[in-house]
């Protein structure tokens, strides 16, 4: 059953296409759906929409490994400032990582999702989960699944933990309470890794995928098993295994932000954060030289990711989003996507920065299908208006 679902908030001139589509792509979704839609270009933010009845501009959502952009955004802006080096060993800076063949892998290959380390034999208690230190310390011992450096696999949990251990032995400081200081709290983004209690009210509780008949005959299909490397990456293996959808709705999760898929956030605080990395804002310098953004945007690792069984592209923690998302977008361009549906990514080129969050999870996982029509229509604005 589907009625009229009202999309509010505002576009720039020669945006309003944006909102025809995604009231369009509303107008089809079921009487609950509640997403978010925000774009700048060039540091002036020309889209925000959102729809539901109970949602805002404001309203925050779990957006799962789309929290792994502010993550590795952390990691660009210290490997700028030369605070790491990505050619050097992970274990100049962690010296407990070389266990078990691990000690040649450099800081790139950490990042790129070709570590090997995409779990533990056991998986993690839900409290480790919540915890990037307590699965990093488990890690360290652990005997990398393939021989690190010589191919890759989504670290989908874990990789957030791996390089944030990294950014605190080299600053002594949280990869989080870096984000915070370097990022969120200067541009007051609504965008945190770690939910502040005074900003619980916007939170908005994530709602598991409904799938249709077919959908699901599809899902059931997929070759799958809790000790298949994609369960062992998931945690399907662990005494408790994960419930994916529930993640953000683990309050210990939204006051700690694990760095791989504990962020919440809004759309205003996605794209606010890639327009951040990319453009001048309100007098501020963008976060990001043009050198660097190219650097983390260089494809590392592009192929078969021995994880998803498909073919995958990463730049340096970022997702190649070009390659794998939307080709309509300019080469080098950056970002992540997230298991509830929410996208979010900046292209240098057409100085675009895109932020889509939405409540219920979307088949079949990843950037929600409706991110193809609507990164389209406003990279297009963007291009016509000049």
């Amino acid at each position: 059953m589907t009625q009229e679902i009202t999309v509010r908030g505002t576009v720039a001139a020669g945006f309003e296409a944006v909102r025809e589509e995604f009231a369009a792509f509303a107008a089809g979704e079921p009487a609950d759906y509640e997403g978010q839609l925000c774009a700048y270009v060039h540091g002036r933010r020309v889209v925000d929409l959102w729809a539901g009845e109970e949602a805002d501009g404001d309203s925050l959502y779990g957006v799962f490994s789309s929290t792994k952009g502010a993550a590795h955004l952390v990691m660009a802006i210290l490997v700028q400032d030369g605070t790491l080096e990505l050619d050097r060993k992970v274990t100049y800076y962690w010296p407990e990582f070389a266990a078990e063949g691990k000690g040649m892998l450099t800081l790139r290959d950490l990042v790129a999702h070709r570590a090997g380390l995409v779990g533990t034999d056991t998986g993690f208690s839900p409290q480790e989960l919540a915890d990037d230190r307590a699965m990093a310390e488990r890690l360290a011992d652990q005997r990398p699944f393939w021989r690190p450096g010589t191919a890759f696999g989504y670290h989908a949990l874990v990789v957030g933990a791996l390089t944030g251990e990294v950014v605190r032995r080299a600053t002594g400081r949280t990869l989080q309470d870096v984000y915070e200081e370097r990022v969120r709290a200067p541009y007051a983004l609504g965008f945190f890794l770690g939910l502040p209690a005074a900003h619980e009210p916007r939170f908005r509780t994530a709602l598991p995928m409904r799938p249709t008949t077919a959908q699901q005959t599809l899902l059931d299909a997929v070759p799958s098993g809790p000790h298949t490397l994609a369960g062992i990456a998931f945690n399907e293996h662990a005494a408790e295994p994960v419930d994916l959808a529930a993640l953000p709705n683990d309050p210990r999760v939204r006051a700690r932000g694990p760095a791989s898929f504990g962020g919440v956030a809004s759309a205003r605080g996605l794209a606010g954060m890639y327009a951040a990395l990319l453009s001048e804002i309100d007098g501020k310098a963008a976060l990001l030289k043009e050198d660097t953004v190219a650097e983390f945007g260089q494809f590392h690792s592009v192929g078969y990711d021995l994880v998803a069984r498909a073919h995958k592209s990463y730049g340096l923690g970022f997702q190649a989003t070009a390659d794998t998302w939307h080709p309509f977008l300019g080469a080098g361009t950056i970002g992540h996507s997230g298991a509830a549906g929410s996208q979010a990514f900046a292209d240098p080129r057409s100085g675009v920065a895109y932020g889509y969050t939405r409540r219920r999870l979307a088949f079949p996982g990843g950037a929600a299908p409706e991110n193809d029509a609507l990164a389209k229509a406003v990279h297009e604005a963007a291009r016509e208006t000049r």
